[in-house]
């Protein structure tokens, strides 16, 4: 008889059936895109020969990669990806996270009132101080609190409404959606907010969204694989009946995850609207789904207790090469979208296949 083991989600391991770890076979996935994007560059006539990820010609990097692009590609799913983060942890504890998305722009709406300077650089006054003078040219550490007190009020919010009135995630976390969108539009009546200090500014400026992006990857890594809330969080998501005869206080743990993830889309926000420079009510559109979609290409499963942070992360760059693969074969942005959604179905499909042989074994 074979040695077996249970691992996480609660599958037994089969010593004489090894296969990849699911991460492997993403980061396969995301080789094999590149390759196909590249190859169709050569392919298609109107594309002259031109590469995706290389620049063979110029080399103006002293390198043969296209560096602007892979910054580009990077840029374009960091902040999402921090969202992608925290939903990641809500899916594996067995729930579902649709607020994250305008939880974004309501953030961002209370957030930048509380970052604005108090004089421009030419010295005029700032027009569209939302407050009174005592609202502007604030420690940075003020907004920063603010916007992280607001996305865990909404995260206790949703978790304490799944958690202990029994609300399907789903239900729960679209009406918080509809709810942050009111917030976000009646919070200025739909008018921007701008002219933020120049600490704030510093949050989102250049590449330092990727950096918050990889450091917020890494610290969850190891919260979720060596912490007793990781291993709490893939218990409940495996067998919510079975965690709480061993003891887990799944409520308390439920609000702790929704919390987290409200957390981590709140503080998307602050880089985005520093990034931006600007705040605005319509911030954040798709993105619940966008980050929905990295965490599922990355593996994590619908039905919960199974995922990882480094396949969400792998997620996030096949999205963003996805993305990024479009606009270089000038298609327009609605094939994204149905690429995208054929993507997320496949996932979900190679998933339940995945589990099915599981239960076979």
């Amino acid at each position: 008889m074979s040695d077996t083991s249970h691992g996480t989600g609660g599958l037994a391991f089969d010593s004489k059936k090894k296969s990849w770890p699911n991460e492997v076979n993403i980061f396969f996935a995301l080789i094999a895109i590149v390759l196909i994007f590249e190859a169709l560059g050569q392919l298609l006539p109107y594309m002259n020969g031109q590469s995706m990820l290389f620049d063979m010609n110029t080399n103006r990097d002293g390198t043969i990669l296209n560096v602007a692009r892979l910054k580009i590609i990077i840029l374009q799913v960091s902040i999402i990806g921090i969202i992608a983060l925290g939903v990641t942890q809500v899916i594996i504890s067995g729930g579902i996270d649709l607020s994250s998305g305008p939880l974004v722009g309501a953030t961002a709406m209370i957030v930048m009132s509380f970052a604005q300077t108090e004089f421009l650089p030419t010295g005029s006054a700032n027009p569209d101080a939302v407050f009174g003078s005592w609202a502007l040219d604030l420690p940075l550490v003020i907004p920063i609190i603010v916007g992280l007190c607001f996305g865990a009020f909404i995260g206790a919010i949703n978790g304490t409404l799944i958690a202990y009135t029994r609300i399907p995630p789903f239900i729960a976390t679209l009406g918080m959606f509809l709810i942050c969108r009111g917030i976000a539009q009646a919070w200025t009546r739909g008018q921007p907010i701008s002219f933020p200090t120049e600490g704030y500014k510093f949050i989102g400026a250049g590449m330092m969204p990727v950096v918050w992006f990889i450091g917020l990857a890494i610290i969850f890594h190891f919260i979720l694989k060596y912490t007793v809330y990781g291993k709490h969080t893939y218990a409940i998501g495996s067998n919510e009946d079975a965690a709480r005869m061993s003891g887990i206080n799944i409520k308390r743990h439920k609000v702790m995850v929704y919390m987290i993830a409200s957390m981590l889309a709140a503080f998307a926000a602050i880089i985005l609207s520093s990034k931006n420079l600007t705040a605005q009510a319509g911030m954040g559109p798709f993105y619940e789904l966008y980050a929905i979609a990295m965490a599922v290409i990355g593996g994590v499963s619908l039905t919960g207790g199974r995922g990882s942070i480094v396949g969400t992360v792998l997620g996030a760059m096949v999205f963003g090469v996805i993305q990024s693969g479009f606009t270089y074969l000038r298609l327009d942005a609605f094939y994204q979208l149905m690429a995208m959604g054929a993507i997320i179905i496949a996932a979900v499909v190679l998933d339940k296949m995945r589990q099915e042989r599981g239960m076979k074994r």
